[in-house]
């Protein structure tokens, strides 16, 4: 399996000779390296102490914005109880939680202190974004991704109340579909996600998915006044 090396020049490999997913390693995380790197379907994974990776897995978990499942159940609770949802007034907060809630499985986080610096920078430029579910002036869940075209880049997501980060969710995806986004990326195919409605498409479908959503323009800038 080739994993190439990449230098200080702003070039990938083509994503579909990562055979296993992991396609490079190397680089920085500058602002134009990890915009080209969604536009090509590529996205950085790695843990504390680890080098760079790249990677294009051949499956990606993908939700088309007007089609996201929500069981009875969370549907009663967010009608009863509902959180105020907000967008881009807290991301700094929302990527340290992400960072800092214990999954299972998973030892330590990968979001890590260089990825933060990272995405924050991606905020500032206006592509990242964060979505989030708020009570009585504090903030309870949600989640955060990058915007490019139609397609939206799930990152992470947090809840520490239940359905917190489902009210993110779901309130991002309303937004996406009245917004025309065509392209909801969840990155790696897992159970939770296919419950949701995020489906497992291969990745010649994804790209080609992607390569069309591209075409609109960026939806750049603070969307906490859009």
């Amino acid at each position: 399996m080739p994993v190439f090396r990449l230098t200080e020049k702003l070039v990938f490999p083509d994503p579909e000779l990562a055979e296993d997913g992991l396609l490079a390693i190397g680089g920085d995380l500058c602002v134009e390296r990890l915009l080209l790197a969604y536009r090509k379907g590529i996205f950085p994974w790695f843990g504390e102490g680890d080098p760079l990776l790249w990677w294009s897995p051949p499956e990606r978990a993908v939700l088309r914005p007007g089609h996201l499942h929500l069981s009875e159940r969370t549907r009663r609770s967010l009608r009863q109880r509902p959180f105020e949802i907000r967008f881009d007034t807290a991301f700094e907060e929302v990527l340290a939680h992400c960072s800092q809630v214990p999954r299972p499985g998973q030892d330590g986080t990968w979001i890590t202190a260089e990825m933060r610096s990272a995405y924050l920078d991606l905020h500032r430029a206006g592509y990242a974004h964060s979505v989030e579910a708020w009570r009585d002036g504090e903030l309870r869940g949600g989640l955060y991704g990058v915007s490019l075209g139609g397609a939206f880049f799930g990152e992470s997501m947090f809840s520490l109340e239940a359905e917190a980060s489902r009210a993110a969710l779901a309130a991002l995806e309303i937004r996406l579909a009245a917004w025309g986004f065509t392209l909801l990326d969840g990155q790696l195919p897992h159970e939770g996600l296919v419950g949701y409605g995020f489906q497992r498409v291969p990745r010649p479908l994804f790209l080609l998915e992607l390569a069309l959503a591209l075409k609109a323009g960026d939806r750049k800038g603070d969307w906490s006044v859009q």
